[in-house]
């Protein structure tokens, strides 16, 4: 118990110190887990051996994939079916053969190289999508196409599993201190302590066919008839621990289901998600199981940094890091290949390239699988681990260099000409995205004139397909506003997704024309203040009209009449316009609001003010009615 406590606190500490520090650098949470990882294992030596803590830490790339497959519908997987089949499939099998024939070329049977090329054919799940999720990647067309590979791979690892028995080779190839390569016999692993339960050990093929089949049908048939009746008779106990632990133990039950027939617990776990995305209950299990992912994820990737062999790797330094390196700049030509195959262009390209050119988790998992059923000899299993693990320890690397280049180039829309406008009209609007949709419908349905200008070119296609006319071109470029008419319009429409340039948009439209009228899309009140510092005249924050009319919704339920709760609507709406005016002339760009006093101060005695309007409102209501 009190190693546990210990290493628990090691753990931990190291993960509270090395993370805010290298997110603070920019360099991602990832890094710094591993960075915490090397610190404490081969850095201090305060951790020997990582083995059985990773595979507990492993559920964390399980709980990943199940809350990945809750945010698909099914209906969403089968839209993916050509990135799927194609670019997946096409990635997993050209990275397989391209490895196994320059394994081959260093000497190895066919059936070994065979085996490497499955291990390095794989990435990492678990550092990509968390990189993507946390830098805001994941609705690129890059990080779409990155998972798609993702995904494919995952459900590879069948098919792998199954044929790894089938390739036991006598001999094998390993590298000597010099980095020559030599043949040994090939040595048995050893044996494990224990058995693992398996529901498929001694049954002929046809018999493991017939369970895993089983298995799999299971998962489903429970997933869309029994979790409903389930859920039910875990609310009757009215116990909020309780959708924890059912949580829990759909997660865990499903991992131990698909590993007892030698499966992957983890591609199990995403087939339950996506047959329950579509579930009442799917909010409540995402909210239980994320933060145990998130700790999770966490300790897998410590425990990847701490297990590193740095003993065998300044034994042989220039070869391991040479065929790391090696196997990275591999598969990023065949991923940049594919991705100039599938269209992908610019930051996309490099995105799609660099995040998947490692080795990933599941690397780990063919190599013990390997080495449990002899097919692979200790000493290559050990120098094949140490690859892998470098590979994911480079992968935030990769990512940062992908930073440094997406600030030099171009998106991929931009490689496109710019459009030449040739209109114009009274409104001018900057941005078509769903905001500024929704303006440019209305102003169009009273019969008025609009031109709209946005860079992105996709949406600018998609308005032509519905008939309505727009502009592909930087909203920015003073070339293309004159263009559009802003010398002679009388409205300018400010609806960019950008807060720092719409700022931009509102003084550069101000300087030139002071007498136009701007209204301008905001983020929050912050970006309000500076929208009317640079000259807007009405400012519409994102989420503020649609708040209003869900705040009205819930005084009409809760005991107010229809008219009451509007009146409460048009008040806050007026006294809230009112309060931004007043503030806005003590907010100091240069001042946090939290210390700001008299903008603090101002802020409380508007808020008292709001109060009693309210209450004198509603009881002036009230005796109407009486």
């Amino acid at each position: 118990m009190g190693e546990f406590l210990f290493l628990a606190s090691v753990f931990l500490l190291a993960a509270v110190i090395a993370v805010p520090i290298a997110a603070r650098l920019g360099l991602g949470s990832v890094l710094g887990y591993l960075l915490a990882g090397v610190a404490i294992g081969p850095g201090l030596g305060l951790v020997a051996d990582t083995t059985d803590l990773q595979h507990f830490a492993e559920f964390g790339v399980v709980m990943m994939l199940f809350l990945i497959g809750l945010e698909l519908e099914p209906r969403a997987l089968w839209d993916m079916r050509h990135r799927l089949i194609g670019l997946g499939g096409l990635q997993v099998v050209l990275t397989m053969l391209a490895v196994m024939a320059a394994a081959m070329g260093l000497g190895f049977a066919w059936q070994t190289a065979l085996v490497i090329g499955m291990i390095f054919a794989l990435s990492s799940t678990a550092i990509v999508l968390q990189t993507l999720s946390e830098k805001g990647l994941m609705q690129t067309s890059g990080g779409r196409s990155t998972f798609s590979v993702l995904l494919t791979q995952d459900i590879a690892v069948i098919p792998m599993l199954i044929i790894l028995p089938l390739l036991a080779v006598p001999i094998g190839p390993t590298l000597s201190a010099d980095g020559s390569i030599t043949r040994q016999p090939l040595e048995h692993a050893e044996e494990a302590h224990g058995h693992a339960m398996s529901l498929v050990e001694g049954l002929p093929g046809w018999g493991v066919t017939l369970v895993t089949l089983g298995a799999v049908a299971l998962i489903i048939l429970g997933g869309i008839y029994g979790a409903r009746p389930l859920f039910r008779f875990i609310h009757a106990a009215r116990l909020r621990e309780m959708y924890t632990a059912l949580a829990l133990l759909i997660v865990i039950g499903i991992a131990f289901l698909m590993t007892a027939v030698g499966l992957s617990p983890a591609l199990g776990t995403f087939l339950a998600g996506v047959v329950l995305a579509n579930s009442e209950f799917r909010h409540e299990l995402e909210s239980d199981i994320e933060p145990f992912k998130g700790m999770l994820l966490g300790l897998f990737f410590i425990t990847v940094g701490a297990g590193i062999d740095f003993g065998l790797f300044f034994s042989q330094p220039v070869t391991i890091l040479g065929l790391a390196l090696g196997i990275m700049l591999l598969k990023g030509v065949i991923l940049y290949g594919l991705g100039v195959a599938f269209k992908l262009r610019g930051r996309d390209q490099w995105l799609f390239t660099l995040g998947l050119a490692q080795a990933g988790e599941f690397g780990f998992v063919l190599i013990s699988f390997s080495l449990q059923q002899a097919i692979l000899p200790e000493y290559i299993a050990n120098r094949l681990l140490l690859i892998v693990a470098l590979s994911m320890l480079i992968t935030p690397l990769a990512f940062i260099l992908y930073e440094v280049l997406s600030k030099r180039m171009k998106d991929g829309s931009e490689e496109h000409e710019h459009d030449e406008i040739d209109e114009q009209g009274a409104v001018i609007i900057a941005g078509i995205g769903r905001f500024g949709q929704i303006v440019n419908r209305l102003v169009q349905s009273v019969g008025a004139k609009t031109v709209v200008i946005d860079n992105n070119l996709q949406t600018i296609q998609l308005m032509r397909r519905f008939g309505y006319q727009g502009f592909f071109g930087d909203p920015l470029r003073p070339d293309l506003l004159h263009a559009a008419g802003i010398d002679t319009a009388r409205v300018l429409m400010v609806a960019l997704d950008d807060p720092v340039a719409a700022e931009r948009l509102v003084k550069y439209a101000r300087r030139l024309r002071p007498d136009i009228h701007i209204v301008a899309r905001s983020r929050d009140r912050t970006h309000t203040y500076r929208l009317y510092q640079a000259g807007a005249d009405d400012i519409v924050r994102e989420l503020f009209d649609s708040s209003l009319r869900a705040g009205r919704y819930v005084l009409e339920n809760i005991g107010l009449s229809e008219y009451e709760a509007s009146q409460a609507e048009k008040l806050f709406y007026q006294h809230d316009r009112y309060t931004v005016r007043e503030l806005a002339s003590l907010w100091d760009p240069n001042v946090p609001s939290a210390q700001n006093e008299a903008y603090i101060a101002r802020a409380k005695e508007l808020e008292k003010e709001l109060e009693a309007s309210l209450l004198a409102a509603l009881e002036a209501s009230n005796d109407d009615a009486a």
